[in-house]
């Protein structure tokens, strides 16, 4: 037999199997109604694995193809039946709409709030997000939010989660009550040291203060000081090293990065960097007041919530989040 006279037939057949797949499509939206109105689930395994255990034992040598063609029917079909039934939500709407404006590209400058002061690790993110952006600090993440919320500030740059300390509950707590989006992300490789004033050796340390992240990040170097050491929580790393600077006690210290103890007048003492691990990185988050996605954009941040008991039901969509830029953990 020609590969032509081959192929004719191969062409005849795939004419059935399309019309099969189409009636059996629309059989498909049927069970989805009657699932619908008994209130069944879409997905009923014990039925699929009936029918690929009756395709596998009527295939002969070709039982591995039938078991992957009827995998990918089931999963057609159920992605059919799920949009057939969804009506909308306000998750799509509120995306859709984002989408239908036009922002143009991430702008590189703006009005930029950060928590903490010069030399803070949220500032290193703003000046990596907004190479022209005015920064205008603030002594915590609420009053960012609230920079941004108010239009004080276009956006707003906070810290969401580290890969050695996990979230920074605070600011997920905060996103689910202030009315701002998330437009980007960047991901900022943290470096710990221990900041003392000229002079003081880590034996004169009495006192340390930082962000009880930091603090968290250098958890076993915290331990190996043992007792003799006061540790003590702040709003901010950078904070921490300006209120060294600013002290007379020569036995405080802060953990903070090398960039502050230029700022400040500080020395690192030559205990390296102090954090658990050396692969510790922070997510920072940009926030604006208006919701809009920004070409690239390529993850999605939802903050879902629900009641006591796992009763689902309570604020399931915080319409705060966007999909946004930036690189992933």
């Amino acid at each position: 037999m020609e590969l032509s006279e081959i192929r004719g037939k191969i062409d005849k057949i795939d004419d059935e199997l399309l019309k099969l797949f189409l009636e059996r499509m629309g059989l498909s939206r049927e069970v989805a109604e009657v699932k619908a109105r008994e209130g069944l689930p879409i997905l009923n395994k014990a039925r699929e694995r009936e029918i690929l255990r009756w395709a596998q034992e009527n295939s002969g040598e070709f039982d591995l193809y039938s078991h992957r063609l009827f995998s990918t029917i089931f999963e057609l079909s159920r992605t059919y039946q799920r949009k057939y039934l969804t009506t909308g939500s306000n998750v799509r709407s509120f995306i859709e709409n984002s989408l239908a404006e036009d922002p143009g590209l991430f702008p590189e400058g703006g009005l930029i709030a950060c928590q903490g002061v010069e030399g803070a690790y949220s500032q290193m993110a703003a000046d990596r997000m907004f190479p022209r952006g005015n920064i205008i600090y603030f002594k915590n993440f609420e009053a960012v939010f609230d920079a941004v919320e108010s239009g004080l500030c276009t956006f707003g740059i906070l810290p969401i989660e580290n890969s050695s300390n996990g979230s920074v509950r605070a600011v997920y707590d905060l996103l689910q009550v202030k009315n701002v989006s998330i437009v980007r992300s960047e991901r900022l490789c943290i470096s710990h040291e221990l900041l003392v004033k000229p002079g003081t050796k880590l034996a004169d340390v009495k006192k340390i203060l930082s962000h009880e992240q930091a603090l968290g990040q250098c958890s076993e170097f915290l331990k190996s000081l043992g007792d003799k050491v006061e540790i003590e929580k702040c709003d901010n790393t950078a904070m921490a090293a300006k209120f060294v600077a600013e002290s007379k006690d020569p036995g405080v210290a802060a953990i903070s990065s090398s960039n502050c103890a230029e700022l400040y007048g500080l020395t690192a003492l030559s205990c390296g960097h102090i954090q658990n691990s050396d692969n510790n990185y922070t997510r920072f988050i940009c926030i604006t007041k208006k919701p809009v996605v920004y070409p690239g954009a390529n993850r999605i941040t939802l903050v879902l919530s629900c009641e006591p008991h796992f009763r689902f039901g309570a604020e399931p969509y915080k319409a705060g989040v966007l999909p946004h830029g930036g690189p992933r953990l």
